[in-house]
């Protein structure tokens, strides 16, 4: 029976958290359009969904239920008969103070609004930022024993690398905690924290130490011999070129990819400058490849997962506890492919086979006792759930693989979202990890290679110094602490809504076609396969889930994210060979 106080137009968001602050005994029944979800009055959700089920707002983080009111369906009640003439003061000095309270942080800068703290703190974390990257290359071993000339010009290197680092983190680190802020599995707090720590390891622990001169086989060395200062301007103009396209793309928020905005700076460069015979071909095409290939696959691959868990987990008997048994299978199964395939631990092929099996196996059981230990309770009370839950899903048993499946209520829906919040945050994990390691080279790699020209080095390649790796992975994090949360926004937000079923599936579903793509030798870029993937379950839930304006945003400032670094690329190069030359 629907309570006569219920929260169901969006206007009434305000109210409804006003009400949960106050523990207003009013607010008795939420809906969830498509997933079914129905709250029933004063129940408390558990430490472990509370802490990963909130969603982050610029004033506070609100309780699930309270989060939800504002995409519940309109029942067709008009606001004075659901909330009374009694409640009407209390919505108006609502409505007021939240007017005031925006009116009093329309001053703070953008940073300190997505952080909910102060502006002296976002403007003291700048501060501390800059200074640390202005003065560290001081201290660094590169710049040790070089004559003033290459010390001032490796110095500006190492900026110029660090600058590109920046936008990396400020625009690709959505990949991995964009769907996770989305769903609310995690807070954007929380996920800038965690991505920062995880970023900068793998930057430092995965990061390759030793690198072509020419990254990603995209331009002909020996079309350059003898052009030393040349060359050295061109790598340091990709490097310019591609993170001011990213800083512009992260602006408005459009997740791009980190390898096409370098790919298309360094073609740039050596088409005006080398002539036809200086750019692979064959290279470029793999990557203007994947412009189809990379969201095709993430959006097929999700929408398989996502209506999986919607027919095999929703449409269980007892869908939180299908939840928790599925939940150590996928882990030991991902882990398993991830330590097999793209860790191997080592080369004899049935050692490495057996290491992997072992590392899937204890990521099973510590997911499992986690899972027991934090769920217990609520999957002792979904054991005996109600009659009206168990006809329900009876009468689900034979709907179609792609059927619109109702999702499950109350305490069920608590279990799986619990479950997939926590699956969802190590799939996050796993993919910031490999993101530090994989995409720090994009900027390591160009300036690795100018410091090699700076210091007279020759060969065909470089080994990266320690201190360079942990300059990159310092970098990445500067750009996602102080610009992450706009493409966050838009992966985890914009796209379509997102819950930690949705996240995970999607989650799930990038990572998967990352790592055995990228093993298969096929065409792929991590940001056009997590947007696939996130459009692919909003296409799971209908094509009108997905937002078309958002979408059509995103694929035009991919399709000119190559022309317009190859343009800046080249008038960066034709100012800078007039600096050096001067210096």
């Amino acid at each position: 029976m629907t309570s006569s106080c219920l929260m169901s137009s969006a206007r009434n968001t305000a109210l409804s958290a006003f009400l949960l602050k106050h523990h207003n005994p009013c607010l008795n029944e939420v809906r969830r359009e498509k997933d079914g979800l129905f709250l029933k009055h004063q129940v408390s959700l558990p430490k472990l969904s509370q802490s990963f089920l909130r969603v982050k707002t610029s004033r506070t983080n609100y309780p699930l239920a309270a989060s939800l009111s504002s995409f519940a369906e309109p029942e067709g009640h008009d606001h004075g008969e659901i909330i009374g003439s009694h409640h009407n003061q209390d919505h108006v000095s609502v409505e007021n103070h939240d007017i005031e309270e925006k009116k009093s942080n329309d001053h703070l800068p953008a940073m300190a609004k997505a952080f909910n703290i102060s502006s002296r703190t976002a403007t003291g974390i700048s501060i501390c930022i800059a200074f640390a990257a202005l003065t560290f290359p001081f201290f660094m071993k590169t710049l040790s024993g070089l004559t003033l000339k290459t010390k001032l010009l490796s110095y500006v290197t190492l900026l110029f690398g660090f600058y590109m680092a920046w936008n990396i983190g400020a625009n690709d680190v959505a990949n991995a905690m964009g769907t996770s802020v989305g769903s609310g599995a995690l807070s954007l707090r929380q996920a800038v924290l965690t991505a920062a720590v995880l970023e900068f390891s793998g930057a430092f622990l995965m990061g390759s130490h030793v690198t072509s001169t020419m990254q990603k086989g995209i331009l002909v060395a020996n079309v350059f011999q003898g052009k030393d200062s040349l060359l050295f301007a061109g790598l340091l103009s990709s490097l310019a070129a591609a993170g001011t396209w990213l800083q512009v793309a992260s602006y408005f928020g459009w997740p791009v990819s980190t390898t096409h905005c370098i790919v298309g700076s360094m073609v740039g460069f050596g088409l005006v400058y080398g002539g036809t015979d200086a750019v692979f071909w064959s290279s470029l095409a793999k990557v203007t490849s994947s412009w189809v290939f990379s969201p095709v696959l993430g959006a097929a691959v999700s929408f398989l997962v996502y209506k999986c868990i919607r027919r095999f987990v929703y449409c269980a008997e007892n869908p939180g506890q299908a939840a928790a048994t599925a939940a150590p299978i996928a882990v030991f199964l991902g882990v398993t492919a991830i330590s097999f395939v793209a860790f191997p631990l080592s080369k004899v092929l049935p050692l490495a086979l057996a290491q992997a099996l072992a590392c899937g196996t204890a990521g099973a059981f510590i997911v499992y006792r986690v899972i027991n230990n934090q769920l217990g309770p609520l999957l002792a009370k979904a054991n005996s759930s109600d009659p009206e839950q168990k006809e329900e899903t009876s009468q689900q048993k034979n709907i179609g693989f792609l059927s619109d499946i109702a999702g499950p209520k109350g305490t069920q829906l608590k279990i799986v979202y619990g479950v997939f919040g926590y699956m969802q945050v190590l799939s996050a994990c796993f993919m910031s990890f490999a993101h530090g390691g994989n995409d720090v080279s994009n900027a390591i790699g160009p300036l690795a290679a100018a410091l090699s020209i700076l210091q007279g080095a020759g060969g065909t390649e470089i080994v990266i110094p320690t201190e360079v790796l942990l300059w990159g992975g310092f970098g990445i994090v500067a750009g996602l602490t102080m610009w992450g949360y706009r493409v966050i926004a838009t992966i985890g937000k914009k796209i379509t809504e997102l819950t930690p079923t949705r996240g995970f599936a999607a989650e799930f579903a990038a990572a998967s076609v990352v790592l055995f793509a990228s093993k298969l030798g096929l065409p792929i870029s991590a940001t056009h396969t997590l947007v696939g993937a996130v459009m692919g379950v909003g296409f799971a839930r209908g094509l009108n889930s997905v937002r078309a304006e958002t979408v059509r945003e995103i694929v035009t400032s991919w399709l000119v994210t190559i022309p317009v670094g190859a343009i800046l690329a080249v008038l960066y190069t034709s100012i800078l060979t007039k600096v050096i030359s001067f210096v």
